[in-house]
């Protein structure tokens, strides 16, 4: 019998962008596909980011999309670079995109690029939650240690009705032995305090699938660890 836990939800927010999301070497590499690799050694954080948003600003929208994209997925094809540069555009891909591994970086392309064009770019829709979690057994706990993102969707996922949408895409790995897609959809995830039975954990994560725990104050779920870690 999987363990169960109570959860309450201690905080939750929207967010459009990600604290941090951009290096130093981000925007140098970027700047680099743009043909600015030797101006920009010398330049300050502020300085580098302006620049870059600026250049960006210079190209055509699904231009400068390309860019970003290239930076960020160096495993995509040119072709590939450029469909998703322009269904960027009309589509939110954050959400949309096949792989949901790909969906928090995609969440900061819309960020920049939203940024550097006024809002052209659709404003991407994330949540920050914080959670306490509590066991009947301490020992239960252990799943969040052995396979902390799969143990974290899987509770959340059961926290929701069984129509949800990540029921629908994802019942197998829910139920099952594996969630290799849990990091795409807990994108970021620290657990604050560990009280033995009580932990408290914040994450970062879409809208588009943990959105009706802006309504949810506690709930009762159960949950379980990877068996292959």
């Amino acid at each position: 019998m999987q363990p169960k836990f109570k959860v309450q939800i201690d905080s939750f927010k929207k967010i459009s962008q990600i604290d941090n999301a951009w290096s130093d070497s981000d925007f140098k590499a970027m700047l680099a596909l743009m043909g600015f690799a030797d101006d920009v050694e010398e330049m300050d954080s502020s300085e580098l980011k302006e620049m870059c948003m600026m250049s960006f600003n210079d190209l055509p929208h699904s231009e400068a999309a390309a860019i970003v994209l290239t930076h960020l997925f160096p495993d995509l094809t040119e072709g590939q670079v450029d469909q998703l540069s322009h269904d960027m555009l009309n589509e939110p891909a954050w959400e949309q995109y096949p792989d949901c591994l790909y969906h928090e970086s995609l969440f900061s392309a819309y960020a920049l690029l939203r940024a550097a064009f006024n809002g052209t770019f659709a404003q991407p829709t994330g949540v920050k939650l914080e959670l306490t979690v509590t066991a009947d057994n301490e020992g239960d706990m252990a799943i969040f240690d052995t396979s902390p993102h799969s143990a974290i969707v899987r509770l959340l996922a059961n926290g929701q009705s069984d129509n949800a949408l990540i029921h629908r895409l994802y019942e197998d790995q829910i139920q099952g032995e594996a969630f290799p897609e849990a990091p795409g959809i807990v994108w970021q995830l620290q657990q604050v305090s560990d009280n033995g039975a009580t932990r408290q954990f914040t994450l970062l994560s879409s809208q588009f699938w943990f959105g009706d725990f802006a309504d949810v104050s506690t709930f009762e779920a159960s949950s379980h660890a990877d068996s292959d870690v």
